[in-house]
């Protein structure tokens, strides 16, 4: 495999960034300790020029090749932020602060973003500009579409973007991708359904809203039964039923339902926000009872453009030796998709072997993964933008 000898030798040093990161975790766009970290070693790397509190807390930094003849500018992606989970892998390096975790291997995209630049800050070897995009709040909160707000791709001439993720359950250091959709949109909403409350032992006196509720749960999965393609992918669920009260004897004034609607197409999309309103209203109304919705839209869908996904591919295949360019998309969302939509790129998963899921409180990036993603982004600007 010709991963780059410089990031063998760097592995031992990239790693011990990734541990101290994981040991220091911070949420949303809070990652003012993470963002300082990654601002003092783009320092001691050399890199031309940093940038701090872009979009909130996002850090970008810009290294120059030998030349500059073509003019290109190559951006690449790294979060930051972790997620709310109590850690309970029991490592040396687990989080020292409880309730927070990098429970997703953001500690390992930043480190492997760092390992790379590093090593373009020492070769140089192209001609151009890249610029490395440390980014909050990936995890729900939206800091990528912050970062494109505050001028990411004007600010510094961003022509392309490229971004990836760890993949467990993929053997360590592969690589997999496809045009296109690859990660879905994410919306939540609220349904307040509100009743009449009354005493359990009369309920004739009063109107059922955990019962209207329920069958508003119900009605909702005919979103994906009845209203969209068999072929196409969508999910609404629904992931909280909470009323006013937990009594055994009280029929509550009012009960909520909080749950998201996921999907790979825009049009299925749209379609399943307006089927879940009619739905919700009509159902709550036919037991006697209102329907408010807070329908919030969230992160888009995640779609790769077709010129920069081979070349993505080939430079993973460069790398691994091979590459899977025809992945299944899946569902949960990644708000790489804003930096999608405002330039071309593409994302790409890595493999990180066996063990526990992302979002699952004994995760942990696997630092055998480091050389052979250091080695994509490197190859990616290297090749993009060939020494002149």
């Amino acid at each position: 495999m010709p991963i780059k000898n410089r990031f063998a030798e760097l592995q031992s040093e990239i790693a011990g960034w990734r541990k101290y990161l994981h040991t220091h975790p911070e949420l949303g766009f809070d990652v003012e300790n993470t963002a300082a970290y990654v601002s003092d070693r783009l320092r001691d790397f050399g890199v031309d020029e940093i940038t701090p509190g872009v979009g909130r807390t996002g850090v970008v930094g810009v290294i120059r090749g030998k030349t500059d003849t073509s003019g290109r500018v190559v951006g690449l992606r790294a979060d930051m932020d972790a997620l709310p989970i109590h850690e309970a892998t029991g490592l040396e390096y687990a989080s020292q602060t409880p309730g927070k975790m990098h429970a997703c291997g953001h500690d390992g995209h930043t480190a492997m973003l760092l390992g790379a630049a590093k090593y373009l800050a020492e070769t140089r070897n192209f001609d151009g500009s890249v610029v490395l995009i440390f980014q909050p709040a990936e995890e729900g909160g939206g800091g990528g579409n912050e970062m494109v707000k505050d001028g990411l791709m004007d600010r510094w001439g961003v022509q392309e973007v490229y971004g990836m993720h760890n993949a467990p359950g993929l053997p360590v250091g592969s690589f997999a991708t496809r045009s296109g959709a690859l990660m879905a949109s994410a919306d939540q909403f609220d349904i307040t359904v509100t009743g009449q409350g009354g005493h359990a032992a009369e309920p004739h006196s009063a109107i059922d809203t955990n019962l209207a509720a329920a069958h508003v749960l119900i009605a909702l999965q005919s979103i994906v039964a009845r209203n969209a393609d068999p072929l196409a992918q969508l999910v609404v669920s629904v992931c909280t039923i909470q009323s006013e009260t937990d009594s055994y004897n009280v029929i509550p004034q009012t009960a909520v339902l909080r749950g998201t609607v996921r999907a790979l197409d825009q049009s299925v999309r749209e379609m399943a926000a307006a089927r879940l309103q009619r739905i919700a209203k009509a159902t709550a109304e036919a037991y006697g009872c209102t329907a408010e919705i807070d329908y919030e839209w969230g992160y888009p869908v995640t779609v790769n453009h077709l010129d920069q996904t081979e070349f993505a591919a080939d430079m993973a295949e460069a790398v691994a030796g091979s590459v899977t360019r025809d992945t299944a998309p899946i569902m949960p969302a990644e708000d790489f998709s804003y930096m999608l939509e405002a330039r071309p790129g593409a994302y790409m998963f890595i493999g990180n072997g066996d063990g526990a899921t992302v979002h699952h409180p004994e995760y942990d990036f696997n630092d055998e993964a480091i050389p052979a993603g250091c080695s994509w982004f490197a190859e990616l600007v290297e090749r993009r933008m060939p020494a002149a």
